[in-house]
């Protein structure tokens, strides 16, 4: 006679137990997603600006949704065996298995119509820019990335001649707000714009004002002065409204010229370096001539045929690679600013075209 039991004590505990999966992925999805999101807008930024200097539409794709999606299956079985009859022999079989799977879902939004339009063409107002640079990003990588000229003065364009390289004072300019920047004399202030309730507008951005602190030792004294004459500032001003334009309305502004964000993607797509012969073949226009003050470019973008490795930001185009040295902090930084500035220039839209990749 054969008796069999259905049980296990391995099995009972298996059953039993209470498993939750969700607390041990969430630190591991979060950090991890999050570096991919962060990788892949950079190489998607420094794609647009190739493509831009190779005379192609810049084209952008919003993820807008993430989504990391789990199964846990499970299945024991198990098995007591006594021979009575037979010599004496106890059997205890048993098994278990489980089995994970990942469906990952990401949604991504092309920027379009509208939405393109405001995102990419209209230029950032100095109200938008300057606080910026109350929160700690240094003045003179955010004036050469997003400012077209500061009163008379011109900063480099996206125009391959020399005629794009802009005013030697413009740079000179931008080195000695950056000084009186870390020394604690530049600052900002904002003040809120009155909203008519009667017309139910939406508040605006307001008024952004630059203010010069007196210096107290002679080096940055003479800093300042020489800011105050660049700008035409008369002495003893304590401060300066910002407006958008040309030329200032009054004395007590200060005229800021600002770029669109395609500007800003131009500006580093005519200084990126790219093969000679595709200047010959006529694929491409050639770098923008660097002022002698300011030699070299505010993101240094390099070519060559191979991937070279330990690279910041990497694209493929067409034959050869296009990368932001990771060993170059001024670079990084920099293009770290452009992503910044991507993110402010982005404004709500309704849904429109959605493009949903189920993986795995």
């Amino acid at each position: 006679m054969k008796i069999r039991a259905v049980a296990s004590p391995m099995a009972c505990l298996l059953l039993s137990a209470c498993f939750s999966l969700g607390h041990m992925k969430l630190e591991e999805d979060q950090l991890g997603y999050s570096r991919a999101v962060s990788e892949s807008e950079r190489q998607q930024t420094l794609l647009n600006v190739i493509r831009l200097r190779y005379g192609e539409a810049p084209t952008f794709l919003d993820v807008t949704q993430v989504i990391a999606g789990y199964q846990l299956q499970r299945s024991v079985t198990g098995g007591f065996e006594v021979f009575p009859n037979a010599p004496p022999g106890t059997y205890l079989s048993g098994g278990a298995s489980a089995q994970l799977q990942e469906s990952p879902t990401f949604t991504f939004q092309p920027v379009t119509g509208d939405h393109y339009a405001e995102n990419f063409l209209r230029p950032l107002s100095p109200a938008e820019l300057l606080p910026l640079a109350q929160g700690g990003l240094p003045i003179d990588v955010l004036f050469r990335l997003a400012v077209q000229s500061i009163g008379g003065l011109r900063n480099s364009t996206g125009l391959a001649a020399r005629s794009g390289a802009g005013s030697p004072d413009f740079f000179l300019l931008l080195h000695d707000l950056r000084r009186l920047q870390v020394g604690g004399l530049l600052g900002i202030r904002l003040e809120s714009k009155v909203v008519d309730k009667a017309k139910k507008a939406p508040p605006g951005p307001g008024s952004v004002y630059l203010t010069l602190a007196p210096a107290q030792d002679q080096e940055m004294a003479s800093t300042e002065e020489h800011v105050r004459r660049l700008l035409g500032i008369a002495p003893f001003t304590p401060e300066l409204e910002v407006v958008y334009g040309r030329a200032p309305a009054t004395k007590r502004q200060l005229a800021l010229l600002t770029r669109p964000m395609l500007g800003v993607l131009g500006q580093l797509a005519f200084q990126a370096d790219v093969p000679a012969e595709d200047v010959a073949q006529g694929r491409t226009r050639s770098s923008v001539v660097p002022v002698e003050t300011e030699p070299r470019p505010v993101v240094a973008i390099h070519s060559a045929r191979t991937n070279p490795g330990r690279e910041f930001a990497a694209v493929s185009y067409e034959d050869h690679w296009f990368w932001i040295d990771d060993r170059d902090f001024d670079s990084k930084l920099a293009f770290s600013v452009v992503t910044v500035l991507l993110s402010l220039a982005e404004t709500s839209s309704s849904p429109g075209t959605v493009i949903t990749i189920p993986a795995g």
